[in-house]
């Protein structure tokens, strides 16, 4: 809570303003900014996607780019890049460089990060989020929170709550139990308020339990201001709000769209109305005032004068008030921050990050590193392997000020001491992209289904296709060293899409499949923000490495990595199932969700309800639980060394609290990093409980031979579950199992402890 002066400050400003002037201050006047008051000098709130930068300029009233020649900006790796290192100071030192390069561009606010757990294995934009499991969101987000808002501007935590499809995004009703929403959807959203002191949220487009969350009291109102007491700013996503009476009664407080109709938003001309005809009390509109006004004053864009009896008219003309004179009015605070952008600093930290982002899946025979010296000849297959990413992904997408693929960052690594030849090896038709380019102004309730991968599978593509496959395995016959470059791309991670399936698009497999029966010694690369299916070829393949959108250094940092100049230490963020039919959102539920009845649609202007049935079982929580084999485990990756672990130490210094410790080596020749895990559980797993639970991480840099102790302090948090008969958290006496190692299934050491 502000102070008492500033409260009353801003009560006093309140007074000032005119019912007309509120209101204006609560829609969007552009598509990015909200309304200013020049009479008591107060800016509009200016805002910019978005998660991987700061987008590229607007027009104010329309989608098209704005033209400006000075809009390129570091391409940041993506939260599934960053959550991936397990490392909490890059997840920092990334939302610094986010927080200053807003600034540097003049905004207020950036919308970001997304906090919305990777529910499945399909939704579009899980590239955007960090994890499938709370604990790991919690601890990765709140670094970059602070990162970003160190440099006097807002992140703005999205998309409160339960925002895991894209499917019907705008028009899906999501039913939850409470105990799941509270232990698996709800962490990261009260770890931002309550350890990161975030400044704004935006609120989601999906229904729960009825009511749209940027209308939701129970979401907005008794959870977040009530129980969390937060007074920070509530935006809506663009279009989120649907209602002038119930946005009024919630407690949303900037309503935002993706029309230029701005006069005509729910919470504007109609909000203005139904306040003049008696319908909405001003009251209402004054509380959504003063947290604007309160974030205003957070990130130093004002500061509020009082104007004290004596002062002359110049003090009031200053502020821009040429007619009556105000008790108090705002002024810019020039004490605040002025930002950065397209600095070697910020240049430096996502390349630090996107070296720890890239994950090593297999390696058999030890075929990686390859030997720089060794290698004379060398063939990259791959349609990724030249492509840039920077500018797609929806609100993703931003102008990058450049963007090293990993073909050229190959190049870069290896110098002009070897022959590297490309070939592009699969076919993805550059028309699939033209049709969206204003994916905006598409009506959201249609995106996702206008916005499906084009497989090239028309007769020209089929011909491309087989062309492009066929010289790509006569070429890998040739070259000792071959190296694939494939996954996924922002025609599939992408905004307003969810994936039909697991598989790879574009006839991977096939094409992987006979590269492989001609050059078994194939590195393979994965690039995607989500799971794909390799059973078609994982058998064969002798080394797998993977990594998600890893930004601007990206292809640099794979280069290093594959010629051994970095020693791999990056983790899955999620689990890779084998198939889609073993992922827990498909097994107990309808996903993406059941059509509703014709009543069920008219109450709760929805078209799906997808009820999430396997409750607290997501990801790795399901696999563990009935033992079901996957590709790779959550928290797997390997290294080019070894480490062992000692015998864990459990100590209990005041009863209240277990500190935990225990020893690592690297066992082997080289330099390393390891991500120590650990998780808890209940020695007798009671049915309606996972197997057990990750509660805290440790990454470790080891010299060869060198031992260190990770360590870790556990709280009674880390052994709480939600009890919905008495609705509170509880901690229940008895028996738990501390598990220490180097994913959820390599366990490294195990001990009990006894809570009484």
């Amino acid at each position: 809570m502000f102070h008492k002066d500033y409260e009353r400050k801003i009560d006093q400003l309140v007074n000032e303003l005119t019912l007309e002037e509120k209101i204006k201050m609560i829609h969007g006047a552009g598509l990015f900014r909200t309304g200013a008051v020049e009479r008591l000098g107060i800016p509009p709130i200016v805002m910019s996607d978005g998660p991987t930068g700061v987008r590229f300029e607007f027009f104010n009233d329309n989608w098209g780019r704005a033209g400006h020649n000075d809009d390129g900006v570091t391409y940041c790796p993506s939260n599934s890049a960053i959550a991936a290192t397990w490392n909490r100071e890059l997840a920092g030192k990334s939302g610094t460089v986010l927080g200053e390069e807003a600034r540097g561009r003049g905004k207020d606010i950036i919308l970001a990060p997304g906090v919305n757990v990777m529910r499945t294995p399909l939704c579009g934009r899980n590239f955007e989020y960090f994890s499938e499991d709370p604990y790991l969101i919690s601890e990765m987000a709140v670094p970059v929170i602070e990162g970003i808002e160190s440099s006097d501007v807002g992140a703005c935590v999205k998309h409160f709550a339960v925002n895991n499809q894209e499917t019907e995004r705008n028009w899906v009703n999501v039913e939850i139990d409470e105990r799941t929403l509270r232990e698996i959807y709800l962490p990261a959203f009260e770890a931002a308020v309550k350890k990161a002191k975030v400044r704004s949220i935006m609120g989601a487009y999906n229904l729960f339990r009825g009511v749209h969350c940027c209308e939701n009291n129970e979401l907005l109102g008794e959870i977040l201001r009530k129980e969390w007491n937060y007074d920070g700013l509530i935006v809506s996503d663009w279009g989120g709000i649907h209602d002038t009476k119930a946005a009024a009664e919630s407690p949303i407080d900037v309503e935002m769209s993706i029309y230029a109709n701005f006069d005509e938003y729910c919470m504007a001309d109609p909000l203005l109305n139904a306040v003049r005809n008696g319908e909405i009390e001003e009251e209402r509109i004054d509380e959504k005032v003063k947290s604007i006004l309160r974030f205003m004053l957070r990130v130093k864009m004002i500061d509020i004068v009082e104007v004290e009896s004596g002062d002359n008219e110049q003090t009031a003309i200053s502020a821009g008030c040429t007619e009556q004179k105000p008790a108090v009015y705002a002024v810019r605070d020039r004490s605040r921050k002025k930002g950065s952008y397209d600095t070697s600093a910020h240049q430096d930290a996502v390349l630090e990050t996107a070296r720890e982002s890239i994950v090593l899946l297999k390696n058999e025979e030890q075929r990686l590193p390859l030997a720089p010296e060794k290698t004379h000849r060398l063939l990259v297959i791959g349609h990724n392997a030249a492509k840039l990413h920077s500018n797609g992904g929806g609100s993703a997408e931003i102008a990058a000020l450049y963007e090293i693929n990993p073909l050229l960052g190959i190049k870069m690594e290896l110098g002009g001491n070897c022959e590297v030849t490309y070939a592009e090896g699969y076919y993805v038709p550059d028309k699939n992209r033209q049709q969206v380019l204003n994916w905006q102004e598409v009506s959201l309730d249609e995106l996702a289904s206008e916005q499906g991968a084009y497989e090239g599978n028309d007769p020209e593509g089929r011909k491309i296709q087989k062309v492009l496959r066929e010289e790509a395995v006569a070429l890998a016959s040739e070259y000792d060293d071959v190296i694939f470059v494939g996954g996924l791309n922002h025609d599939t991670d992408e905004e307003g899409y969810d994936r039909p399936d697991l598989k790879l698009p574009y006839h991977q497999d096939e094409l992987i499949t006979e590269l492989l029966k001609v050059n078994p010694n194939m590195v393979i690369v994965m690039m995607a923000g989500n799971p794909v299916d390799m059973s078609a070829w994982i058998d064969d393949a002798k080394s797998i490495v993977w990594m998600s959108y890893a930004g601007m250094e990206g292809g640099r940092a794979l280069g290093e990595i594959l010629f051994g100049e970095v020693n791999p230490s990056g983790k899955l963020v999620m689990t890779m199932p084998k198939s889609l039919d073993q992922v827990p959102a498909m097994v107990f539920g309808d996903f993406p969700g059941r059509t509703l009845t014709e009543e069920e649609h008219e109450r709760m202007n929805a078209k799906l309800t997808e009820t999430y049935r396997e409750g607290v079982f997501v990801g790795y929580r399901y696999y563990d639980k009935y033992q079901i084999p996957v590709q790779f485990p959550f928290g797997h990756g390997l290294s080019y060394t070894t480490f062992s672990y000692g015998d864990m130490q459990v100590k209990e210094p005041d009863g209240q609290t277990f500190k935990v410790q225990i020893p690592v080596t690297n066992t082997g020749k080289l330099a390393g990093k390891e991500t120590v895990e650990l998780y808890v559980g209940e020695t007798e797993v009671s049915p309606e409980n996972p197997v057990k639970e990750l509660k805290g991480f440790c990454k470790l840099s080891l010299a060869p031979g060198e031992t260190k102790y990770a360590e870790f302090e556990l709280t009674a948090e880390a052994f709480r579950h939600f009890d919905e008969k008495t609705d509170e958290w509880k901690v229940v006496a008895g028996s738990y199992t501390i598990y220490i190692g180097s994913s959820v299934s390599d366990i490294r050491s195990v001990t009990t402890i006894t809570i009484k």
